[in-house]
């Protein structure tokens, strides 16, 4: 009977602490209930005529440049982290140091640094154009950082492929590249669906940096174009649509995300 309660105790207590922590987040919820001014949250917050008046004035629009910059920077900085995936991997060692130095330097620069840098360098190269600007930079932008990233989680995707499926592709006859090609890489890939879609997910976010190259109000991406309207409208209701506007997007993905690796 002494070790059948003995037992029983840790899981006694364990409840004991949650269901003092339910009663504590109750209380702290029931003070904030009767404390908060709901009318002034909802005027500040969720003022209907603002958040209809964001909508018609271009929160679509906005939502789709958000889409087309990070497609792009996605696609760009996928293919380039690719390369440097397989560059990181090659007996030749200046391709390795190379691709080294790439990816520790972009991992340690913040974004916003890269999107400044960027939009000065014609200021240093007199004539350089970057191609589909303001789009170009913002692809351009998106993707060095992105393939910083990309490459290490596509280089771990090709380590994790059996080395048995490079030499049974090689014993058939197929050239070291065309193994990767049609062997590895696709094997490779299924496997990193999931951390790249993550990938995806930072660089959505990372979108809202786009303000520091300076574009016109036709080329707003969410962030930037919510804050316009809320300096605009004195009121923070356009940046809770904005915000709301990103979960249209980032949400399913992480719900997508959480399937794959739950598969």
């Amino acid at each position: 009977m002494t070790s059948i309660t003995a037992a029983a105790s840790p899981r006694k207590r364990a409840q004991r602490i949650r269901l003092i922590q339910y009663v504590a987040l109750g209380a702290v919820a029931v003070a904030a209930a009767i404390t908060v001014n709901w009318a002034e949250v909802a005027h500040v917050f969720f003022n209907l005529p603002i958040a209809s008046s964001t909508i018609t004035q271009g929160l679509g629009q906005a939502l789709l440049h958000t889409v087309t910059y990070t497609v792009g920077g996605f696609v760009l900085g996928l293919v380039a982290a690719t390369v440097l995936a397989l560059m990181r991997l090659s007996e030749v060692a200046v391709y390795r140091w190379i691709a080294t130095a790439y990816v520790e330097f972009f991992r340690g620069l913040p974004t916003l640094v890269v999107f400044i840098a960027l939009s000065l360098l014609p200021l240093a190269f007199s004539g350089l154009i970057i191609p589909f600007a303001p789009y170009g930079t913002v692809w351009v932008a998106l993707g060095m950082v992105g393939s910083a990233y990309m490459a290490e989680t596509i280089r771990a995707g090709i380590q994790a492929v059996p080395k048995g499926q490079t030499e049974a592709a090689r014993s058939l006859g197929m050239s070291a590249g065309t193994a990767m090609r049609k062997i590895i890489l696709p094997q490779a890939f299924r496997i990193m669906i999931p951390p790249l879609t993550n990938e995806l997910i930072m660089l959505i976010k990372d979108s809202s940096l786009v303000f520091a190259i300076g574009l016109s109000v036709g080329e707003f991406e969410l962030t930037t174009f919510g804050q316009g309207m809320a300096n605009n409208e004195a009121n923070i209701t356009p940046l809770v649509m904005a915000g709301l506007a990103y979960l249209v997007i980032t949400l399913p993905l992480s719900f997508l995300v959480r399937r794959m690796e739950a598969r």
